[in-house]
């Protein structure tokens, strides 16, 4: 058909004028002459008319398809269709396997099962869910998922339409009586009948549907909209239709195109795969959110012990709020930011006041022993105190009235839906000071684990009846507003807990 349509439409480009119009009469004469010798008797040429036999044939399909055309319309969520057709392909146990990978059921096991066991669990049961799906149930779920869809599509035709202009008299859905149809202009249903076709040549009639009309029952609650046999014979006489092309011939006459041929898609939407990534995707977030959860608790009550408060606000320009425009426009957003601000109200609460204070008396009044622990203690102390400084530069870049990276990014944010430049610049910045902030905390983590350290032992060599690390603790008792030994245990207290929050944050160091 393909190669005749061309030669035809260059005979006619060559010959042109009255030749062409003959050659094409004589193309609609030799459609008419195959038409007439079909079993199908719906169309009468010379009068170019749609005939009884026609409205009949919708007719019988209008009755046999209602119960399941009822069904499609009650229902127009196509999620709806997609989750029922993978459930009627589930076994038993993979059913099972779903509900336990329910947020509700990882929830329930979270309150019975320490967090690291239940990862595990969830991550083995996600992996069994999944292996589970060979590539042969895989190809059936999706394969009566689009049958179920083309005869959707099928059902829900309008019918009713086109049987309303064979007899005006037909009522929607009722079939007490038969109709009386009358022969009318073909022209008239024309667009109706290129729709039709359409539908019937994307159904794929030589398929197995045995499964689809399971579904379909399934739907009903356990009733057949439609009976195995009746859709066979629906179907042994569609592809009757579709093999005569006899709907294509009455299209050509009525619209004086000989050339017309039907154009449709054969659509194979993938559902299974989406479907175990959704339940994937579900079951870790709802272990992100227990895991989130506890993080928070435990930091809440690590804030607690350290400020007596979990509201600290030492940031002013790299927080959640500021993150949030950039969340919305989905370019990313600052990742750190309460381990950076509860790392900074440490810094200036407690370093500059109780950790200067005992390293004035330990590293500056103290005599140590001959010992590498000094200077350790003090590169550590006074890296401690530059970070302070380091985040507070940092936190004022990103201002947007006069910090280096936040004016960036405020001239950029407005341009970042339409340019997608801008939207890069904005990633790349926002990574880069993500990564400084993060550099920021272990770097000063670390420092503040090597006080710690250094503290507890000297801690303990006070305690000692002969002290080895350092020789005047009694003459640096009497400098001491604040017993040393008692000044030294709240430090390493404070540094410990500081630290556990930090790692617990943002993972180990």
């Amino acid at each position: 058909m393909a190669n005749g349509s061309f030669f035809h439409k260059l005979l006619d480009s060559l010959i042109g004028g009255k030749d062409a119009d003959a050659a094409k009469k004589k193309q609609l004469k030799n459609i008419a002459k195959t038409l007439s010798k079909t079993r199908f008797k719906y169309y009468k040429p010379g009068s170019d008319q749609a005939l009884p036999a026609m409205g009949k044939f919708f007719y019988d399909l209008y009755k046999v398809l209602s119960a399941c055309q009822t069904l499609f319309n009650t229902q127009q969520n196509p999620t709806y269709y997609k989750n029922i057709a993978v459930d009627f392909g589930l076994t038993e146990e993979q059913k099972k396997a779903i509900d336990d990978l329910s947020e509700e059921a990882i929830q329930a096991t979270a309150k019975s099962m320490p967090f690291n066991q239940l990862k595990d669990k969830v991550k083995a049961d996600l992996q069994a869910f999944s292996s589970d799906f060979d590539q042969d149930k895989i190809q059936n779920i999706d394969s009566i998922y689009a049958k179920l869809m083309q005869l959707r599509s099928f059902c829900t035709f309008d019918y009713y339409f086109i049987l309303k202009k064979f007899d005006s008299t037909i009522k929607e859905n009722d079939f007490s009586r038969s109709p009386k149809f009358n022969a009318i202009d073909a022209s008239y249903i024309s667009n109706d009948l290129k729709d039709f076709i359409v539908l019937l040549y994307s159904l794929p009639l030589s398929e197995d549907w045995s499964g689809t009309l399971e579904l379909l029952k399934k739907m009903r609650g356990g009733t057949e909209p439609i009976k195995a046999n009746q859709w066979a014979k629906i179907a042994n006489r569609l592809n009757q239709i579709k093999a005569s092309r006899v709907f294509e011939m009455i299209i050509q006459l009525t619209t004086k195109d000989p050339l017309y041929q039907v154009k449709y898609e054969e659509k194979r939407e993938q559902i299974v795969e989406p479907f175990i990534e959704k339940i994937k995707n579900e079951a870790q977030t709802s272990v992100k959110k227990i895991e989130n959860a506890q993080k928070n608790s435990k930091a809440d009550a690590l804030l607690t012990q350290i400020f007596g408060t979990t509201q600290i606000n030492s940031l002013q320009y790299y927080t959640d709020e500021q993150s949030a425009y950039f969340a919305k426009k989905n370019l990313g957003g600052f990742e750190y930011t309460k381990p950076l601000n509860y790392l900074k109200a440490f810094l200036i609460e407690y370093v500059k006041k109780d950790v200067r204070a005992y390293a004035d008396l330990v590293l500056i009044r103290g005599k140590w022993a001959t010992s590498p622990f000094t200077s350790e203690m003090s590169d550590a102390y006074n890296a401690i105190l530059e970070y302070s400084e380091k985040i507070t530069i940092f936190d004022k870049k990103l201002s947007e009235e006069d910090g280096e990276y936040g004016k960036k990014l405020k001239t950029l944010l407005p341009r970042a839906d339409r340019d997608k430049e801008a939207a890069s610049i904005i990633k790349t910045t926002l990574r880069d000071n993500n990564a400084l902030a993060r550099e920021y905390i272990v770097s000063a983590t670390k420092q503040l684990i090597v006080f710690g350290k250094i503290t507890k032992l000297l801690i303990e060599d006070y305690q000692k009846q002969r002290p080895e690390l350092m020789t005047n603790w009694k003459e640096l008792d009497r400098f001491a507003e604040t017993p040393i030994k008692e000044l030294g245990v709240t430090v390493y207290k404070k540094i410990y807990l500081v630290v556990q929050l930090m790692q617990g944050l943002i993972g180990g160091q």
